[in-house]
């Protein structure tokens, strides 16, 4: 039994659950590259500084919930909380804005860390696909990002997923309606932290998920009675766009998100499976962030998705996904003659594409048979030392339990051809 254990707040992702982990992935990242984007790999830390621009000083994410260090050299760094602020700033270093044709598309997948308080639903590390259209303000782009994330979720086969839509307006029109909330909030019964809150980002009070908070936030006033024109009509056209496509949802004022940088549209994919940890994905546009971390004016657009919580809205659904076996042949083998023969036609399945094991250990055959069963095969491939007298190996069907002779020179091609 080992001492170690992973730590609190995390999990380990193993066989078979790991199958399901690989085919959510999968479906989620496969619209966007049937939809131009391109693959993004950022480390897995950066500077502080780059998440404290980016995704707010007054969040939770980075007062309390960033996993930071300091390095021998002095260089603060922090696990990468979300992938925005990231992908932006691998974006803006490789110049990939002068590269070519605007918008920049990418997509990535990978694991980010918070310090949160562990629940179901929510972990100190956990996985996403994200996606990101960077330069261009165009609303028909922030509609692609929410057809491609409800294709997605359609291609899974959930129905339960919803989705919440909202604009948060633009510098012109966002000052006027931050003061009216500002104005609105300090005649609340609110701590201390929260009234801090109000000075420094009004809007993250409406985001907040405790219910003493959200009762007194009924009659708060709302974005959409101070939107610009111009945001009313971006905004509409949005909405147009998405209900054309055959995407349904439901307007909420309430809805701000939890970062700092979001401008316009903003979204969020909720499952009520789930219980209080509701989010299964989101996000929106967020037009001047380039420039908060030293770039030029890119307007931008993007989402990330859960595979963790997706998996979740899968599972309280009811929904069995269709996996592939891992494997499609087994060799048994019968004597030390047959294991170098059917090692050999192992390999050869492998390099012809079929998904092959062997009986390793030099087991019996009713244990090796056992472990054929197990593995998903749909096919054995047995061989004794009569058999390679005869130049044939014995392919019995797992399923029906049929067994019949096949020359051992043919039974790769004979393999393809059964599985075909």
């Amino acid at each position: 039994m080992s001492t170690f254990s992973a730590p609190k707040g995390t999990y380990d992702l193993l066989p078979p659950d790991s199958a399901a982990f690989l085919a959510v992935r999968e479906a989620l990242a496969a619209p966007l590259r049937g939809a131009g984007y391109g693959y993004v790999e950022t480390p897995g830390f950066e500077h502080v500084e780059l998440f404290s621009r980016g995704v707010g000083e007054s969040t939770d994410i980075v007062t309390k919930e960033m996993y930071t260090l300091t390095t021998k050299g002095g260089t603060r760094l922090a696990l990468r909380p979300e992938g925005t602020a990231s992908v932006l700033r691998a974006a803006l270093q490789a110049s990939l804005h002068r590269a070519g044709s605007l918008p920049v598309k990418l997509w990535y997948s990978g694991t980010y860390y918070r310090y949160e308080r562990p629940q179901a639903g929510r972990y100190r590390h956990f996985s996403q696909i994200g996606a990101e259209a960077i330069g261009t303000e165009d609303p028909a782009l922030d509609a692609e990002l929410i057809i491609l994330a409800a294709d997605a979720y359609r291609s899974l086969g959930l129905t339960g997923v919803r989705l919440l839509l909202n604009s948060l307006g633009d510098r012109e029109c966002r000052p006027a309606y931050r003061a009216a909330l500002q104005e609105f909030l300090r005649g609340l019964d609110l701590d201390e932290d929260t009234r801090a809150r109000i000075e420094i980002n009004p809007l993250r009070v409406l985001d907040d998920k405790r219910e003493s908070v959200r009762r007194q936030l009924a009659g708060a006033p709302a974005m959409s009675d101070h939107l610009c024109q111009a945001c009313k009509e971006y905004h509409e056209q949005v909405r147009d766009l998405i209900s054309g496509a055959g995407v349904a949802f439901t307007d909420d004022e309430r809805l701000v998100r939890g970062l700092d940088y979001y401008t316009r549209t903003t979204f969020e994919f909720v499952h009520d499976g789930l219980g209080s940890q509701s989010a299964v994905g989101g996000g929106g546009r967020y037009d001047g962030l380039s420039e908060m971390l030293g770039g030029p004016a890119l307007p931008s657009v993007g989402w990330a998705v859960g595979v963790d919580r997706t998996l979740l809205a899968l599972r309280a659904e009811g929904v069995v996904q269709d996996l592939p076996s891992p494997t499609d042949v087994f060799a048994v083998p019968l004597g030390e003659e047959a294991r170098r023969e059917l090692f050999t036609m192992v390999t050869a399945l492998r390099r012809a594409g079929v998904a092959a094991d062997f009986a390793y250990g030099g087991r019996g055959v009713k244990s090796a048979m056992k472990s054929a069963n197990r593995s998903g095969a749909r096919y054995a491939v047995v061989a004794g030392d009569r058999d390679l007298a005869e130049g044939v190996v014995q392919v019995k069907d797992l399923g029906s339990g049929e067994q019949s002779p096949v020359p051992l020179t043919a039974v790769v091609d004979d393999l393809r051809r059964r599985l075909a």
